[in-house]
């Protein structure tokens, strides 16, 4: 069965899931182990970490942090890290996993994600909304940002 898992309720798995974006992303394993620890021991919001499973196998994961290395500093929280393994792509899994996010931000308080992305048009069918051009640290070229807030 496919779930989605907090990561702050399995702390069990912060080793696993470092490595695993880690492995997917150019951030290193122990700034996903430092955010991720702070998840489970700070009683904060900000940051949060979710993974996508079926039984102990990560499909898919995603993270809320403050800010996700872009000049809008402003923009707050950003959804990051999204990604699904290659092999469980087109089955539902992004949406169920950005869903779920939102759903539980809202639940503490969060009415509004921002992400930064260079796709255009995946985000949309999701409910997320163009917002405007932001600079990444140390990019040459402009990216873009996107929101999602149920009005």
């Amino acid at each position: 069965m496919v779930e989605v898992v907090k990561l702050r309720e399995h702390p069990e798995l912060v080793a696993i899931a470092a490595e695993w974006f880690h492995q997917k992303w150019i951030i290193s394993k122990e700034a996903y182990t430092e955010s991720m620890e702070e998840c489970i021991n700070n009683n904060k919001t900000v940051p949060q970490w979710y993974l996508v499973m079926e039984n102990d196998v990560i499909l898919g994961g995603l993270g809320v942090i403050e800010n996700d290395f872009h000049n809008r500093k402003d923009l707050t929280p950003n959804v990051c890290a999204v990604y699904v393994e290659k092999e469980y792509r087109c089955q539902g899994i992004a949406g169920k996993m950005l869903n779920f996010v939102y759903k539980d931000m809202k639940e503490n308080g969060i009415n509004t994600l921002y992400l930064i992305t260079d796709h255009t048009s995946f985000y949309e069918r999701y409910g997320w909304k163009f917002l405007c051009m932001v600079q990444g640290d140390g990019e040459p070229d402009m990216t873009r940002m996107y929101w999602h807030n149920e009005i």
